[in-house]
């Protein structure tokens, strides 16, 4: 049978295995980190599809009722709020998101900052 020297010696092994494979192992989409540009088309994207969208359905309607352009503006301007509304609540995820990570990586500093105002 095995000592427990032995033991100890395959498991360390197998947990140095397992960081080495961890560390170049591919990373998901979710934990990509994305530019300050990509997030700024993003939000780019979403309010003018908004507008295209309050556009379309206002123009169709026009058309279909044979009206001035009174549907036209009023699902125009209907589609901007609701593409400002969709950028908002994107501005905000992202910024939840970022004083998640921000809230984790000072999470040891805290205690520094706690002993020195102790005078520890």
């Amino acid at each position: 049978m095995t000592d427990p020297d032995q033991a100890e010696r395959l498991a360390q092994l197998e947990a140095r295995i397992n960081r080495l494979k961890a560390k170049d192992a591919p990373k998901s989409h979710q934990e990509e980190h994305y530019s300050q540009a990509n997030l700024a088309w993003r939000m780019v994207i979403e309010l003018v599809a908004g507008l295209l969208i309050g556009f379309g359905i206002g123009y169709g309607l026009d058309s279909l009722f044979g009206t001035l352009p009174i549907f036209l503006v009023l699902f125009t301007l209907l589609g901007l709020a609701a593409g400002v509304k969709t950028m908002m609540r994107s501005a905000a995820e992202l910024q939840e998101k970022n004083m998640a990570g921000t809230a984790s990586d000072n999470a040891p500093e805290k205690g520094a900052d706690e002993r020195a105002k102790n005078g520890d």
